[in-house]
């Protein structure tokens, strides 16, 4: 079909903005909006997710697809000829934990396209400057590159000092004037300059009711990982490299996925010094530090030989990080060792979703419930499945069993479902046990072959 994308059409073009920006550093580049034709929107379309929820128009991406050139065009003209109108998003609440919820913003499936073209034109640009300690929302990069990178940092310096970083609602306070003045200082094309304005005050509909806050970006948006990322990296990238790792006297480690930080010192003095002027810092950008989140832990190597540390209860301070409870534990040979396990809210998280499935699915066939479960805990060990982690798999397991058996046992008002009965499921349908997915020596072994 004339028009179709290839994908080394769109790399390619995506490779000359790359080497723009690499060539001309510091630099707005004005230049960007053409790069969006036909190919590239069909591209942003394929590259856009069809089975997300619909946004305030209800228009499904089946819907969108039936008359797909000329949507696209539609989107390109109102776009590049400044008519286009960002549609406000619709907000729903998903479960956070502890009874809380968390605001998640959806678009339209058009807009969700235009963000995607949007995205695929600005990240090019970006990714010349955003730093190898970023790892959220990046191409080639995830939540488990960082978790690598942190447990190398506290095992090369002993564990040191991790300043434990929570910045309070970050989507829902980032500046809208100082995340556009940020964006223009790469990028001053008009056409995405504008978009940008018109997705940051898209209004916000919820129960009915449409509000416009003055004040950040709606979770849920293709371009919110983006921004959040352009943000922190004039906010806190460029400022720990250019202007904090230079005055430290000990080696320092930073470690971002999005919004979510910790910083990892050798030497205390360091730590508090940061600790200091941190908060400062985000606040000239419009942002809080949350004052019983935010921490400093210390989180130095226990000292003794053999295990007696671990018995006399000398333990050092523990801190969580992407799901994770990072703490000291004795290695095989009883030596000092960071680990891993998943942390307590995510565990509860994962097992209320459980519990609601089974609840909801109980009077379908057995058959089909072991299935869906299945595909449950491999997405689980997917993540958590770290090495280190086999005990809090295990017991995910034995929860998992536990609310299956609860809920199948209400099936029926008359007979009674026994463990002995209910084991006889669990072991006929063979759900799968705890796997290591992310292997530490496996991740050793990738780094020792990088080049250097």
């Amino acid at each position: 079909m004339s028009g179709q994308p290839t994908p080394s059409t769109i790399s390619t073009k995506q490779e000359r903005i790359a080497k723009l920006a690499k060539q001309m550093p510091g630099t707005a580049l004005r230049s960007l909006s053409h790069h969006i034709d036909i190919p590239w929107m069909r591209g942003a379309f394929v590259a856009t997710r069809k089975d997300g929820a619909v946004g305030v128009d209800r228009q499904t991406a089946a819907e969108f697809e039936a008359n797909l050139e000329e949507n696209l065009q539609g989107l390109i003209d109102e776009a590049k000829s400044g008519l286009y109108r960002a549609p406000p998003v619709r907000r729903v609440q998903i479960p956070k934990g502890k009874g809380k919820t968390r605001p998640i913003g959806i678009p339209t499936f058009a807009d969700k396209v235009l963000q995607r073209a949007a995205v695929m034109a600005l990240s090019p640009v970006f990714e010349e400057d955003f730093y190898d300690f970023s790892y959220g929302f990046r191409p080639g990069r995830s939540a488990h590159n960082a978790l690598d990178a942190l447990w190398n940092a506290t095992m090369s310096v002993g564990g040191g000092w991790v300043l434990d970083v929570d910045v309070r609602s970050f989507f829902d306070s980032l500046d809208r004037g100082i995340c556009r003045d940020l964006l223009k200082q790469r990028v001053s094309d008009g056409v995405l300059v504008r978009l940008v304005g018109k997705w940051l005050n898209a209004g916000v509909l919820e129960g009915g009711v449409v509000r416009r806050p003055t004040k950040g970006t709606p979770q849920g948006g293709v371009i919110s990982p983006l921004l959040a990322n352009i943000y922190l990296h004039y906010v806190l990238d460029e400022w720990w490299v250019k202007k904090v790792l230079p005055c430290l006297h000990g080696r320092a480690e930073l470690i971002r996925y999005a919004d979510d930080f910790v910083i990892v010192f050798k030497q205390e003095r360091d730590a508090r010094r940061v600790q200091d002027v941190l908060a400062k810092r985000f606040a000239k950008y419009g942002l809080e530090l949350h004052p019983d989140k935010t921490r400093l832990v210390q989180f130095t190597s226990p000292r003794g030989g053999g295990g007696d540390q671990w018995r006399r209860g000398k333990r050092p301070e523990t801190f969580d990080f992407l799901g994770f409870t990072h703490y000291w534990g004795p290695s095989r040979k009883g030596t000092p060792i960071v680990k891993r396990k998943t942390a307590k809210d995510r565990m509860a998280r994962a097992v209320a979703r459980i519990a609601e499935y089974c609840r909801r699915a109980r009077h379908e066939p057995v058959a089909e419930q072991a299935k869906m479960l299945s595909m449950k805990l491999r997405g689980y060990d997917a993540y958590y499945g770290i090495t280190g982690n086999a005990r809090a798999l295990d017991r995910f397991r034995r929860m998992v069993r536990w609310q299956w058996r609860q809920w199948l046992g209400r099936r029926s008002q008359r007979a009674r479902l026994t463990w002995d009965v209910f084991m006889k499921i669990w072991r006929r349908y063979k759900l799968p046990g705890p796997r290591v997915v992310h292997s530490i020596q496996n991740s050793a072994k990738r780094q020792r072959m990088l080049p250097v």
